[in-house]
């Protein structure tokens, strides 16, 4: 009796497990068919698309039918900016008065301004005239390399103030501190700095596959929306690009900050209530530029959130493509009284030459 009942028991366990293989090959079949299917799919959407060509700069659509008057407002503001650096450059080489190490920061400065927003502002004009506008991949990512020139101007803005804490903290040793061949080096070394330190990252992103939505939520091609649109892994490279950009905010911000520092203390001690007024008026001036300048891409780039530091930041980035290259050449040097003598004698002798 005792072996009858093992015996069945034995072929009940048997049978449980006879079951139990027959579910667990049953599911791997599942298993196998439905990724078989998963990839079938992926297949047959691959054939049929084709890697994106151009991208579409959504522009500003919420303000689209007030293009017309964007459009002119923009397109003065561009042209002053232009024509601002512009005359900056020209009467920097032209004078002999103005071949010190300041305007040479300041016309490599208004170099890289005239050629950062040339590349994005046109486009920016058709977009207020007709919407929503398309740009090649090749046109795209010229205007992404214009980040080696957005990085080079902010170590100018550095140079430019350890330029101004010597004259003014260092008056004696000034002359032997900045020396021509000290300034062409120190220029050499931010467009050298700012190469290296976008070049990579842009570099990587162009090589990523972009086969999906190309329409682009933004003005420009900025890196930050430009890498969501890319189907490939990239988290890697958004990192690295943030890591460096905060890198570069920080750094020329820090030295900004200390050299400005020590202007004012130096400010405090003048003997003339006189003296002190004119060079707090020039330093706050400086101080309302570089405010914006910072004070925007740490808005658009440095965000403690990492998940918002993608968001296309339109307003803001239109304040370094619009606004700050409309006041440099104010600010810098147009109000300046050296730079008046200088264009008041060039004025002269055209009216003698007529």
């Amino acid at each position: 009796m005792e072996s009858k009942i093992t015996e069945e028991g034995r072929l009940g366990d048997e049978m449980r497990m006879l079951k139990f293989s027959l579910r667990q090959i049953k599911d791997i079949s599942n298993f196998n068919d439905n990724r078989l299917k998963k990839w079938q799919t992926l297949l047959v959407g691959a054939g049929n698309s084709t890697a994106v060509q151009e991208f579409t700069l959504e522009g500003f659509p919420a303000v689209q039918h007030l293009g017309k008057v964007l459009f002119l407002l923009h397109l003065l503001a561009h042209l002053a900016s232009v024509m601002g650096n512009s005359l900056i450059i020209t009467i920097t080489w032209a004078d002999w008065r103005l071949h010190t190490p300041m305007y040479f920061f300041l016309s490599t400065f208004s170099f890289c301004e005239c050629s950062f927003i040339t590349t994005v502002i046109p486009k920016l004009l058709i977009i207020f005239v007709s919407g929503r506008q398309s740009i090649s991949f090749a046109a795209c990512f010229t205007q992404a390399f214009a980040f080696l020139l957005g990085a080079t101007i902010f170590f100018l803005m550095a140079m430019l103030s350890l330029d101004r804490y010597l004259a003014i903290c260092k008056p004696l040793h000034y002359p032997t501190i900045m020396s021509p061949r000290t300034c062409v080096l120190l220029v050499t070394a931010c467009f050298s700095l700012g190469f290296l330190l976008m070049a990579v990252p842009v570099i990587m992103l162009s090589q990523l596959s972009f086969w999906g939505p190309n329409v682009i939520p933004h003005f420009f091609c900025d890196f930050g929306p430009l890498a969501n649109l890319s189907c490939s892994e990239n988290r890697s490279i958004q990192m690295l690009f943030f890591n460096l950009v905060f890198f570069l905010l920080f750094t020329s911000f820090l030295m900004t900050a200390i050299a400005y520092s020590n202007i004012a203390v130096t400010i405090v001690h003048l003997p003339s209530a006189k003296e002190r007024q004119k060079a707090f008026s020039t330093c706050s001036s400086h101080l309302v530029v570089l405010s914006l300048m910072y004070g925007s891409c740490i808005f658009i780039y440095v965000k403690p959130k990492q998940s918002s530091r993608l968001d296309s930041n339109r307003e803001a980035a239109l304040v370094n493509m619009v606004v700050t290259p409309l006041l440099n050449p104010v600010i810098y040097t147009l109000h300046n009284k050296q730079v008046h003598r200088v264009l008041r004698d060039a004025l002269s002798r055209v009216k003698l030459q007529k």
